[in-house]
């Protein structure tokens, strides 16, 4: 095969699509470009940011663009697979020209950086944690709510719920999968032991490719931990759980930092068996966070998600994802420049209004207040959805500013 035939398969392997670019405008457009998983285990996450920046490109457009200029989109498949996106990005910044970096999930962000530093590009990445501490990079910017100190923060609320258990809890578990997120939230969840004097009776990794998690769960059972702290994406989440209602785990609290259960097919999938779960989450349709613009936000994405095939609910991937192109547009226009230096400049010394509240950032590119759930799912009936949108089926734990709720314990609940 030749090269220019071997090129096109790799491209045509990768999905690059361009948004329509409207024939009004006369002048070159912002190239905004992101590596998604839209095939492989994290596609809801990738399905669901694509339309979120499909409507924003297509709302900003309307608008008539920034600094003149209509907005382009440019993304590719990482398939769910962190080995791809050096050669992502490398394409889009060598190929393709892109003007605004934008990146998805902890693994696929640190596997983007060495290239995004090479480059000296800045970066928007989104549900990245503590990707920054390792690279401390001057032009990083991350639009999920673990503030300072994500590694703490992801399971902080998990362990502060926890000790208002009476009896207090004696002893905990620790598990996850071998991947940069699972690692990361189980170092902060072993910190947060630490602090609280529990004993750490198991700290084990799986591999990510894990299938079987009954053997996973019944060492866990064998070591009688009044609780347990999970670290997982989606495929891992489900199977551990699954696994914990099938060989009949009992202990005081179980979840914390799970990727999945705040998607809408899992909530949809689990319905009932869901009473107890405690996890992170980002937004949930409580009371306590009605943010400006939210609800409508929300009501425009659901009209197109039953098309498109994504997220019905629209909770967790899209308001942060909108947020995040909420924040790029008020920098671009801010700083009235597309440089790279004055973007990271512009970013780092001004707050910024979106649906998910008001940011600003820290000298790592990270909130400088955190904004982390942890929740339990509650009176779940059945597999409807619609009553995710009503209070009380997801509470609030923590923090206490958005705290809807108290704790249920033990897990499973009693009648499970």
């Amino acid at each position: 095969m030749n090269l220019r035939a071997h090129a096109r398969r790799w491209i045509c392997a990768l999905g690059l699509v361009l948004a329509t670019v409207p024939s009004a405008f006369a002048a070159d457009p912002i190239k905004f470009g992101i590596g998604l998983p839209l095939t492989g285990g994290l596609a809801p996450t990738g399905k669901a940011m694509l339309l979120t920046h499909q409507m924003w490109v297509e709302q900003i457009n309307a608008k008539g663009g920034l600094l003149g200029r209509p907005i382009e989109l440019i993304y590719y498949d990482d398939q769910s697979s962190p080995a791809t996106d050096p050669g992502i990005y490398t394409k889009m910044l060598d190929i393709d020209h892109v003007d605004v970096l934008l990146a998805n999930g902890t693994n696929s962000v640190s596997s983007a950086m060495p290239i995004v530093v090479q480059h000296g590009r800045t970066i928007m990445a989104m549900f990245a944690l503590a990707v920054n501490d390792r690279f401390d990079y001057p032009r990083f910017f991350q639009i999920m709510p673990y503030g300072p100190t994500g590694k703490d923060e992801i399971s902080r609320g998990f362990f502060e719920t926890a000790m208002t258990i009476n009896p207090k809890p004696r002893s905990v578990a620790l598990v996850g999968a071998d991947a940069e997120f699972a690692i990361n939230a189980l170092d902060g969840a072993r910190a947060h032991a630490k602090r609280l004097g529990l004993t750490v009776v198991y700290d084990q990794r799986y591999p990510p490719n894990t299938i079987d998690f009954g053997p996973v769960v019944r060492a866990i059972k064998a070591t009688n931990p009044d609780l347990v702290f999970v670290g997982g994406y989606p495929p891992d989440s489900a199977g551990m759980v699954r696994a914990a209602l099938e060989t009949n785990l009992k202990t005081m609290m179980f979840g914390g930092g799970m990727v999945g259960f705040q998607y809408a097919a899992f909530k949809q999938q689990f319905g009932g068996s869901l009473n107890g779960l405690v996890n992170y989450e980002l937004f949930v349709h409580e009371p306590t966070m009605r943010f400006a613009g939210i609800d409508q936000f929300i009501a425009e994405y659901r009209k197109r998600a039953a098309g498109a095939g994504v997220d019905q609910l629209g909770f967790y991937v899209p308001p942060f994802t909108y947020a995040a192109l909420q924040v790029l547009e008020q920098a671009i226009s801010g700083a009235g420049s597309l440089d790279d230096d004055k973007l990271a400049a512009y970013l780092h010394q001004n707050r910024f209004s979106t649906i998910v509240g008001e940011i600003a950032f820290d000298k790592r590119g990270e909130w400088t207040q955190p904004q982390i759930l942890m929740t339990q799912f509650q009176h779940v009936k059945g597999n409807d959805l619609a009553q995710f949108d009503q209070p009380g089926t997801q509470v609030i734990l923590y923090p206490p500013k958005f705290k809807s709720g108290d704790l249920v314990y033990p897990f499973p609940p009693n009648g499970n």
